[in-house]
This record gives structure tokens, sequence and C-alpha cells, in this order.
């Protein structure tokens, strides 16, 4: 694979012979974010580690969430200071060191609207949030502001209602390329990733007592493959328990409760700010997340949930609520016309009481060994994944003889000499006879990796040219989607290489036909394929529509005084 995790579709036979032919120390099932810091914990241990997942990396809730890398401000009302410090210090890690290039810092303005009651417990909330994070920290700490300077950064706040804010700060992150950028490292590690192939068993020994691998099917071809591995560990988010369930499982000792969490899109010019909000609801906290430069998000929702897990949908009482909660503190208010776009996600919580509102459900994970061979993780949040990977990795590999974990001081591919590369725009433009716009757009998305998507573009200048107007991405990223990101289908490019379905349900059906002939030059589409490849993605902006739709039937006051 190469020390940048190269992860291309053209070679993926090999990757299913490798998983037919060797054994391995560790077999991760589920391709988001807990699984691919397992598969690269493990390898970066040294250990030979398999990791499959039934669709696509990121399928799942690690492409639906907040995209927020934070210490979970909301968690110290519940005094669950173990959880914050703990995320505020990978946040630390993240920003700073492991993957600066992916997870950039944010602020956030927490609107008062009762200042004599509000700011004494607002500022001890934060003082101890930024306190919890320990004195070498690399993002700003949180200042009390005026109305009139609160005003100065959202003009769009209501002056009725508001007496002040303060100012604080998180990180944001594109969840499904973080997650991508994770398991194209832990490729760089010697990890073999093949995407497209699903646990349909778990293998036991003669004796039955312990797991010794798993049957994986190949959903491309439908061809059967008995992998062996000294270790199955189990990341399957909220499709753990189906997973433990499988013929040869054993049930760990909890289960994964759902919780819903809706997010809606409004363009940037619905919303006068330059910085995020953070507005306390009865329930918990609604974000507005500055996204890319003409989309916010508004997020998120907390409620049970019991439906399908591959497509949960919003309803418009779901949207109302977010709308509701966003207009407090707006002055100028949104309503169901300004939403663009919405997505859903699954928090897989950890049930421990039938009876508990899934708000109150703990965030922090949960690891169980229920048989010898099997370690299956769940619960904890998107920004803890890495202590996450390492829970699970050690309790599968109890009583061996291995190394600790290391990849607190293991930056992901793309992070390296980011400073340098940075200063380099102007040249690299010059080089590669492009604009520094665009430049500087490869970095964002690529860090240092960037230079290998330029490459192709002096290799075939044609693929220099935009992939479609308006919108930032160029032709040669949809091959280096496929030859170096494993992106199998036109679906996965417009879904989560490069998050074109949430922002513009109509510009990724335009792309769609020109995605599908570019990959077909990879890998040998026929035109019955391309439009097979097309028709795909048309339905999926088609079912986000109706989503959209749906979710805008709900006739509820939105105005909240």
């Amino acid at each position: 694979m190469g020390m940048t995790g190269a992860l291309d579709a053209t070679k993926r036979q090999e990757c299913l012979d490798r998983l037919r032919e060797q054994t391995f120390d560790v077999l991760v099932v589920g391709g988001g974010v807990t699984g691919a810091g397992a598969a690269l914990d493990a390898a970066s241990r040294g250990l030979r580690v398999a990791l499959v997942e039934s669709r696509d990396l990121a399928s799942g809730t690690s492409s639906r969430s907040s995209k927020l890398i934070h210490g979970g401000l909301r968690y110290l009302e519940q005094f669950d200071f173990k959880l914050v410090r703990e995320a505020l210090k990978e946040r630390g890690l993240l920003v700073s060191r492991l993957a600066p290039h992916l997870v950039r810092p944010t602020t956030f303005l927490y609107p008062l609207r009762r200042k004599v009651v509000e700011q004494p417990y607002v500022a001890a909330g934060l003082t101890l949030y930024d306190a919890l994070e320990g004195v070498r920290r690399p993002l700003p700490r949180h200042r009390n502001l005026s109305l009139k300077q609160a005003r100065r950064l959202v003009p769009g706040l209501r002056t009725d209602v508001l007496t002040g804010g303060m100012i604080y700060c998180d990180a944001q992150v594109d969840d499904a390329r973080f997650t991508l950028a994770l398991a194209r490292t832990a490729a760089a590690h010697g990890a073999t990733v093949v995407t497209r192939a699903g646990v349909v068993a778990m293998r036991r020994d003669e004796c039955g007592e312990r797991i010794v691998g798993a049957r994986v099917r190949d959903e491309k071809s439908g061809h059967e493959i008995d992998v062996a591995a000294d270790s199955v560990v189990v990341c399957a988010g909220v499709w753990t328990d189906p997973v433990t369930r499988l013929p040869g499982a054993a049930e760990p000792s909890f289960t994964v409760r759902m919780s819903k969490g809706v997010h809606v899109l409004v363009p940037r010019e619905a919303i006068a700010a330059r910085t995020g909000v953070i507005i306390r609801t009865d329930k918990s906290v609604l974000f507005i997340i500055p996204w890319t430069a003409d989309r916010w998000i508004i997020g998120t929702t907390d409620t049970d949930y019991d439906g399908d897990r591959a497509e949960p949908a919003a309803t418009g009482e779901d949207v109302d609520y977010l709308l509701r909660h966003a207009n407090s503190v707006l002055a100028r208010p949104l309503t169901h016309d300004d939403v663009v776009g919405l997505f859903v996600g699954l928090r897989p919580l950890v049930a421990a009481d039938a009876s508990a509102s899934t708000t109150k459900l703990s965030r922090e994970h949960v690891v169980d060994v229920p048989i010898p061979g099997l370690a299956t993780i769940a619960g904890g949040k998107f920004t803890t994944y890495r202590i996450m990977a390492r829970d699970v990795i050690d309790a599968a590999l109890e009583g061996y003889d291995v190394p600790g974990s290391v990849t607190d001081r293991l930056p992901l591919v793309g992070a390296d000499g980011l400073p340098a590369l940075h200063l380099s725009v102007g040249r690299i433009a010059e080089d590669y006879d492009v604009d520094a716009d665009t430049v500087d757009h490869l970095i964002r998305r690529y860090g240092n990796l960037a230079l290998e998507v330029l490459d192709l573009v002096r290799d075939d200048p044609s693929l220099g040219e935009p992939l479609i107007e308006p919108g930032p991405w160029l032709r040669a990223e949809i091959r280096y989607a496929v030859t170096h990101e494993g992106a199998l289908h036109a679906e996965d490019i417009v879904s989560r290489r490069t998050r074109m379905l949430i922002e513009s349900g109509e510009l990724a059906e335009r792309a769609a036909p020109l995605i599908a002939r570019l990959m077909a030059d990879v890998l040998g589409w026929d035109e019955e394929r391309v439009e097979q490849e097309v028709e795909r993605c048309r339905a999926l902006v088609e079912v986000e529509r109706r989503a959209l739709a749906e979710a805008r039937t709900a006739r509820e006051d939105l105005a909240m005084a």
C-alpha cells in the first residue's frame, strides 16, 4: 500500500486474496471511526490486521455526526468530568498533532438571555471546561462578551431577549474524510482494508470455546471467504446487536440503544454570523455550525429510535424542534423554506436501563469479551474514538505479549509538514500550473496528500478541470478517490468523498454522470454499468428530496420567545 496508505479499488481482489490466505492477529468488523481507529491501533503495534466493512467506510454514523470534535460541554451538567477531560485531551491531540489538516478550531457564541442569572453559571462551566484541558492547551480560553460585542460577531442575534454572550473554542471535522484518513493510516502500517465485505458468521475452534475468525461475504461477487484470526473485534456501532447475534457469535453483556440525531442545512445568508452558536434547550444543547462557505449545519436532536439502521428518517417535528430553538436567538426567523438539506445520524448508546431517556444514557464506551477471541465495543463519542480503539484492542489482546498503543504519537496520513505546506501554496501553484485557490482547497481536504492529487493533474491536464460548476472539486479528485481512497461506486463519492449529497442534491445529480464516467476509465465499466451507477446516485438524491419534503410538512409555530 505504501506509507500514504493508498486504498486502490483496482487492487481489491488482492486484498480479498489476503483475507483468504493469511492468518491475522486481529480482524476488525466495522469501518466506522472506531473500527478504522482499532485497525490503526492494532497495525501500529506491529500486528497483522484486517478490517472488513459491509458497505463503505464511514457509511453509517461516522458520516452523519455533527462534524464536531469537542469535549461535550453539556456533560458537565451530568458531572461526567472524566468523559469531558478525556474528550478535551483528545481534541487537543487532534488539533495540534494527529490531524491538524482535518480538525480545525471553531469558535462558538453562547448567547446570554438573563445575564445576572446566567453569566456566573455559564462562566463557571466554561472555566471548568477550560481547566479540564490542562495548562498546555492549543485552543484559546473562553471570553465574556457584552451585547454589543456579541452582536458584532453575530449581527443576526435578537436584541429583545439577549443581554450578552460568552465565546469559546471547540473544533470541527469532515467526519467521513477523517474516518477515511484513519483507514488509510492503518493501511500504511500494513492493515488489509476491504469494503463491501460483510461478516455473515463467526468461526469457532473445534471445541466451540473460542472465536478463531469469521466467514465474510464479498458483496460484489456473492462469494464467501473464511478469514482466520486470533481475535475478532466488533466495532459495528448501531449494528452491534445484529452482528453479535450472527451464527457462531456470542452476545456481550450490554445492548445498544439507538438515539436519533437530526441535522438540517441552511444557506449562509440565512443567518448573519461570523461564528458558530450554541443554544441551551430544555433537553440538551443545539449548535449552529459553520460548514462550508455557503452552508450552516443546525443540530441536533436526541430521541429514541428503533427503525431502519441504514437509512434513518427525520420527521417534520424533528425539523420544527431545530428551527424553533435556533429562532429563539435569531432576529430573522428560519422557516422550512430555508432548509436546503438534512441528514440523520444514530448514536450507539449503551443501554443499561430500558426505561432511561437516551439523553441520560452515558456516552462513555463499554468493552466486553463474552467469549475468548471476541471483543465488542459500543457507546462513546466521535471525539474519543482513539481511546475506544485502544481499549478494545487492549481487551482483545489481553494475555498476549504485545506492545502498548502508540496512536497518541502517530499523525494521520496527510498531517506531516502542514505549516510548511501552507507557506508553499504559491510555489506549488506555479509548479503544477494551477491557481492558488485550488491548492488551498486540496490542502484543506488532503493535507500533504494534495500533492498526490496534483500529480494526477500533471500527468493528465484534463483532470485539472472543475468537476462541476459551481463547486470546488476537481476531476482529479474522482480519479484519486478510486485509486487512493477505495471508492467502488459513484455513491461513495457523492455521499462521502465529496459530501456533495448533503450540501446540494442538485449538484450531486448533475455531477453523477461525469463521476461515473471518470470512474469507468479506471475500473473498466461498460456503458450499462455507468448508467446503473448514475441511476443509483439519482435515486439517492430523490430519497433526500422526499425526506426534505416530508420533513417540511409539520405546521407548528416556529417562533420561540
